[in-house]
């Protein structure tokens, strides 16, 4: 398969009064016709990563949206008709988020974001995924880790009641495109799940985070989990009381923990 690209292409549209769309943007371009310039160093048909940067550029200014899934659909179809010998297209946005202070100001927040991607041919849409990326939870009771397998490797103790710190990444497909669940919505769903949810493990929990947004979104037909365990490392405990602790930041490595369910 031969593929090349431009990643990390910014852009924050502004109409000059009160609006704000900002994103970062990547476009993957696939075909055997570019196979000339790995083999002959024949350009001719390369439209150049410079040239795809001024193309999202240009495309957002016209861009009345306000959601990376219809920025996409968008970039990847007026790309297949701008360059004729392209077959497809991989376009991949993430959300730079704002949070509105007045009408006229905003504030750059650093929390977890939207993210889409989208595959297009001549012949439409064929591949797409949305998603939430970098949630930071912590639940500071509420959750468990026993029972698990021991041998003469093992050294981390059982707990039947932790705090739990998870680092979650989660990205979902819809049945059908054009009928999108709420990204806002989901992440909210996943927050109340962690919130009042008991769980054995990690594992445990995302499992149920995953029933519960298929029984919630009729939309949704996949939903995939990538977490990280990012509990923290003891640091003090109180002689008065073994409830109250100091942490610190964990040192690596870090646990991975993933799942898919499907209907």
């Amino acid at each position: 398969m031969i593929s090349y690209g431009k990643e990390a292409v910014s852009l924050y549209r502004t109409d000059g009064v009160s609006t704000l769309f900002a994103a970062e943007v990547a476009l993957e371009v696939f075909g055997d016709n570019f196979m000339p310039a790995y083999t002959e160093g024949d350009n001719s048909l390369v439209v150049a990563t410079d040239t795809m940067k001024n193309f999202v550029h240009t495309t957002a200014l016209e861009f009345e949206g306000d959601s990376l899934e219809d920025l996409l659909v968008l970039l990847g179809t007026r790309f297949l008709a701008t360059y004729g010998h392209i077959e497809r297209i991989g376009v991949r946005a993430r959300e730079l988020p704002f949070a509105r202070a007045s009408d006229v100001l905003f504030q750059r927040l650093h929390d977890d974001v939207a993210v889409a991607e989208l595959e297009l041919d001549r012949s439409g849409i064929t591949s797409h995924r949305s998603g939430r990326e970098g949630m930071h939870l912590i639940k500071i009771t509420g959750s468990s880790f026993a029972l698990f397998a021991r041998d003469a490797y093992t050294s981390l103790p059982e707990k039947v009641d932790r705090p739990l710190f998870v680092h979650l990444d989660a990205c979902w497909r819809h049945t059908d495109f054009a009928r999108r669940a709420d990204g806002v919505r989901i992440r909210d769903c996943l927050l109340e799940t962690f919130d009042g949810f008991v769980s054995k493990s990690i594992q445990h929990l995302v499992h149920e985070m995953g029933t519960r947004l298929l029984g919630s979104f009729p939309e949704i037909a996949e939903v995939s989990f990538e977490a990280a365990n990012r509990l923290w490392d003891t640091a003090q405990v109180s002689e008065a009381d073994e409830r109250i602790k100091v942490y610190t930041d964990p040192r690596p490595p870090y646990g991975r923990i993933t799942l898919t369910l499907s209907r």
